[in-house]
């Protein structure tokens, strides 16, 4: 009978430190569930504990041959496949430092394989895998790991890492599909600027010469049109300093709370833009607040998480609303409502999900609704947008034509009446 040393966590959240023995490491995992404990690590003393402290030992070695600066943090795609690995090997039944050994040892040198390293020796010296997910803030934000805890305190990690691995993979899909749907209107407007440039640079400065020749009476668009042709070849430099200050004004000004709030409530009301916007925020907002909430996660503690992880001020003022509404014996929906920012089907399919007691799931409803109707939004967007921007192009080109040639068609005129 082989002695297995074992950490674990109790239905409280608390962890458990112990040994036990059993004839095989899967008998002492059921085993210690008997108990009613949830293991994180199960290690066979002796014989194999050696072997298994070789395996620590080589990671940490292999840490110390790294270097130590690192430099940006863990792509979001990266984590949610080491998300989706963990929940896999959960599932199968692997211990939760066997599960991180083994994908650290397939990991390239990174912040996301040194991190995971340091969390395989906090849980060995006793912490929790929430705890040591909370040392590293750059990696796991606080709604990861407070999915992560409730799935501890549940006794279902494996079934709450699957669903937070697929809250992730949805989110970032929707992610992909607007960048991929914007890539040609960004392409189609880069080509249109760079031919009103060309225009502006090296053929207008060529018609100005003439004119001053000719000494022409300009019109007023030709006089305007000259103008910022000289501006835009003598004071190119000082061009990108209006979008860059416009964006050091837009940051500075969204420090301040009640400045952030009115612009993030305009973007709701953005030409093309502010559906897309509105819709991608409350899908958001529905689909992390069911992911915590059937997970196990209080629904004040889910609304705090969702509020700091939402990136809208004005969406995360109205979850401020529904917190302290509920905990003031309220409901969800009348803060809801007089948010004005999700629409009354949202508000009534909430309302429902908090009457009948599933408003996980009809939150997850909500939330693959609004999924499709993004979809259908972007690609309505990307049919829009090219006509609007040939129309720009053309109308630009057109009046650059008008205000260069009137000059020369008045000129001809008077040449032929003479």
């Amino acid at each position: 009978m082989a002695v297995f040393q074992y950490l674990a966590v109790d239905n409280r959240g608390k962890g458990v430190k112990d040994r036990i023995e059993a004839p095989t490491p899967d008998e002492a995992i059921a085993k210690i569930r008997g108990l009613g404990y949830f293991p994180t690590s199960v290690k066979e003393l002796h014989v194999r504990q050696k072997s298994g402290e070789a395996s620590t030992a080589g990671l940490s070695s292999n840490k110390r041959g790294e270097l130590s600066v690192s430099f940006g943090g863990v792509k979001s795609k990266e984590l949610t496949l080491f998300t989706r690995q963990l929940s896999t090997l959960q599932d199968a039944g692997l211990p939760i430092i066997r599960g991180l050994k083994i994908l650290a040892s397939q990991m390239k040198k990174g912040l996301l394989k040194k991190t995971t390293v340091k969390i395989i020796e906090d849980i060995e010296g006793g912490n929790t895998l929430s705890g040591a997910l909370a040392k590293h803030p750059r990696v796991f934000d606080k709604l990861y790991i407070n999915i992560v805890k409730a799935g501890e305190v549940s006794g279902s990690l494996d079934v709450i890492l699957q669903r937070l691995a697929d809250f992730r993979e949805k989110i970032e899909r929707l992610v992909r599909k607007i960048i991929s749907a914007m890539i040609y209107p960004t392409v189609v407007a880069i080509v249109a600027i760079g031919i009103l440039v060309g225009l502006m640079v090296f053929i207008i400065p060529n018609f100005a010469k003439i004119f001053d020749e000719l000494n022409l009476d300009l019109p007023a668009p030709t006089k305007m049109l000259i103008a910022f042709s000289i501006i835009l070849k003598t004071h190119w430099v000082f061009i990108p300093s209006v979008p860059f200050g416009a964006l050091i004004f837009y940051k500075i000004a969204g420090k301040i709370k009640k400045v952030r709030i009115i612009i993030d409530k305009t973007k709701f009301t953005l030409p093309l833009f502010g559906t897309i916007i509105n819709k991608s925020i409350v899908s958001r907002f529905t689909r992390t607040l069911a992911t915590l909430t059937s997970s196990g996660v209080p629904i004040l503690d889910a609304l705090n998480n969702v509020r700091e992880t939402t990136g809208n001020a004005a969406m995360a003022q109205a979850i401020q609303h529904i917190h302290d509404s509920i905990r003031s014996g309220e409901s969800i929906t009348k803060p809801l409502r007089a948010s004005k920012i999700c629409n009354e089907m949202v508000v009534n399919m909430v309302e429902v999900g908090e009457e009948t007691g599933e408003l996980d799931k009809m939150l997850t409803k909500v939330a693959d609704n609004y999924d499709d109707e993004v979809d259908r939004a972007v690609e309505a967007m990307v049919s829009l947008i090219e006509p609007v921007m040939i129309v720009f192009l053309g109308c630009s080109v057109g009046f650059i034509v008008i205000a260069m040639f009137v000059p020369l068609i008045k000129l001809m005129q008077g040449i032929g009446g003479q």
